[in-house]
């Protein structure tokens, strides 16, 4: 049994311990950002997509995540080369890239409010991994909102005749939304009424969304735990601090899950910010301490940091320096 089935047992059954937070590296930034996901090398240009897949090697023989999230080409090319056979990491697809995470440079996609689009073939996918990842973005717009939906149930049914499973992600707008309240509360709301009516034979394996703060965390993890685990997506690199920040905020308000793309790829070294992460949720300590042990483990390492650690200490997130 890999890693992620064991730990969503033991959450489901009532039974979580730090050791069992889940922990997915989102490396399918190829389908957001193209060309410029390996980013620059030292000569200032794009480094090739073979960096990004070594990256993942990488991640996945350290088996600090449970979770490798990959578009359907990069799957296809591990798993030719035998990246996952006896590993407990869990391969995974992204199986939709809605409009708002085309990330080209020069576009304007992630202005516009987004539209429900599909690259990957569930019939492709089957072969290499029976998870996947499906998004969804709420507006309070009764066709947008719509749309969504129908995009999703019409995806349910595909998946479970190719015999996949899913977990739900759940974007916050990046444009502005007029809501008759917090819209942290809006998208709680939205959230469970789209799978109210969805039987545990189709309904997502867990949740992940923005972390909206400490209360919309609690109230959206603690609404039906049994059926829907709940955890947070990353966005941006920022500090360091800001990621252990990020995740211990959210574990502490319920989430059992963070997946985590740039946090992770950004950092001086993904295996050494992964072991950060661990660290700050099993080891119950601070993120401030957090931080000062991966500048120890970069030390040890011989790699140079990216700031000075007073620098790196700082949160520069306001909602996590809020609640800090």
């Amino acid at each position: 049994m890999k890693t992620l089935d064991a730990k969503l047992a033991r959450i489901r059954a009532g039974q979580y311990t730090p050791k069992d937070f889940i922990i997915a590296d989102a490396k399918d930034g190829d389908m957001a950002f193209g060309c410029a996901t390996p980013g620059q090398g030292p000569d200032g240009k794009m480094r090739p997509l073979s960096d990004y897949r070594n990256d993942m090697r990488a991640v996945t023989a350290s088996g600090l995540a449970d979770i490798m999230l990959m578009s359907l080409s990069s799957a296809e090319v591990l798993q030719s080369k035998g990246v996952f056979a006896g590993s407990d990491v869990t391969p995974a697809v992204r199986l939709n890239d809605t409009t708002d995470i085309w990330q080209a440079r020069g576009g304007v996609f992630p202005s516009r409010p987004a539209r429900q689009f599909r690259s990957a073939r569930l019939d492709r996918v089957k072969p290499v991994a029976d998870l996947g990842l499906f998004s969804v973005t709420f507006y309070n717009d009764f066709d947008r909102d719509h749309a969504m939906l129908e995009a999703y149930a019409t995806f349910r049914n595909e998946c479970e005749a190719a015999g996949i499973r899913h977990f739900l992600e759940v974007f916050n707008p990046q444009i502005a939304v007029e809501t008759d309240g917090p819209f942290a509360l809006y998208n709680n709301d939205m959230i469970a009424r789209c799978l109210a009516g969805v039987s545990h034979h189709d309904r997502p394996v867990f949740l992940k969304a923005s972390y909206n703060g400490p209360a919309a965390t609690e109230e959206i993890a603690n609404y039906d735990p049994e059926n829907l685990i709940f955890g947070i997506l990353g966005g941006g690199a920022g500090t360091t601090r800001d990621c252990l920040e990020l995740i211990h905020q959210a574990e502490k308000y319920g989430a059992r899950v963070a997946l985590f793309g740039r946090k992770i790829y950004q950092s001086e070294n993904s295996v050494l910010m992964l072991r950060a992460m661990r660290r700050v949720i099993e080891e119950r300590i601070g993120s401030d301490e957090g931080v000062r042990a991966f500048h120890g483990d970069l030390q040890e390492a011989g790699i140079m940091p990216y700031r000075a650690l007073e620098d790196d200490l700082q949160l520069t997130d306001e909602l996590l320096r809020d609640n800090a």
